[in-house]
């Protein structure tokens, strides 16, 4: 015989539990990721991935969009973020044609890498506001 307060108990600590437990994500869809301290995330490909990146911007404080100058996306970007200093910071391969990450404050160097062809950038991050900066490299 089970005792009806514990059963009850029992199934609302479930069903409470079951919303703290994040959505779970097939391996295709983005994960944040973080080096040496820096968040990341990069996707963009396909409506579901957009939309999921457009909901995770509010965390970040620059986003990287890649794409040929005829306007195609482009993913397999090796992104490289430094320091005024010159310190590298950060290196990664975007997933898709979009990269978001959180950077302290500053001045930036970034250099994006597509088929051997490098496009670089400064930029001046500030700690909340969004930046958007755009790579473009020529067509096959």
């Amino acid at each position: 015989m089970t005792n009806p307060k514990i059963t009850t108990a029992a199934v609302t600590l479930l069903l409470a539990s079951a919303t703290l437990v994040p959505v779970a994500y097939t391996a295709d869809e983005e994960a944040v990721r973080s080096s040496g301290g820096i968040s990341y995330v990069s996707g963009g490909v396909g409506t579901a991935s957009t939309d999921r990146l457009s909901a995770l911007a509010k965390d970040f404080n620059l986003k990287l969009v890649f794409a040929l100058k005829s306007g195609d996306y482009v993913s397999g970007v090796d992104v490289t973020i430094a320091d005024a200093a010159g310190k590298t910071l950060l290196k990664a391969k975007s997933e898709g044609p979009w990269f978001l990450t959180r950077l302290p404050a500053g001045n930036f160097k970034i250099a994006a890498t597509l088929d051997g062809k490098t496009e670089t950038r400064t930029v001046a991050v500030g700690a909340e506001k969004l930046r958007t900066v755009d790579f473009r490299w020529a067509g096959e």
